[in-house]
């Protein structure tokens, strides 16, 4: 293999993995938790423990957060989005989402 196809194919892996890495490693989860104080905090609390009123109103068991960070990125934007059980789908996307999951992840036990 010649020097010059061996540097662009290194120069074409190295651009494929900076594209994927923003995209899958890009989540900042310091704007995560902005978004999450703006539309999740009320409901769940302002580190995921549930908000026992609302929990009561709605006649639910609010399970903590930091069970749900163990879940799928997929599964955990799919409930953000689609909602369950009670909850209402959250109006949440793109980069927003990417970063409230990021949040979510970090209330891991």
């Amino acid at each position: 293999m010649n020097i010059n196809l061996r540097k662009r194919m290194g120069t074409f892996v190295l651009c494929a993995f900076a594209a994927f890495s923003a995209t899958a490693w890009g989540a900042n989860a310091a704007a995560g938790k902005a978004v999450y104080a703006a539309k999740c905090k009320a409901c769940h609390g302002a580190n995921g423990e549930g908000n026992p009123a609302i929990a009561k109103m709605m006649k639910v068991e609010m399970k903590p957060l930091s069970d749900a960070a163990g879940m799928s990125e997929a599964d955990l934007k799919k409930i953000i989005t689609d909602g369950t059980g009670k909850m209402k789908p959250v109006a949440v996307s793109g980069a927003d989402l990417d970063n409230v999951v990021a949040f979510v992840k970090t209330l891991k036990k």
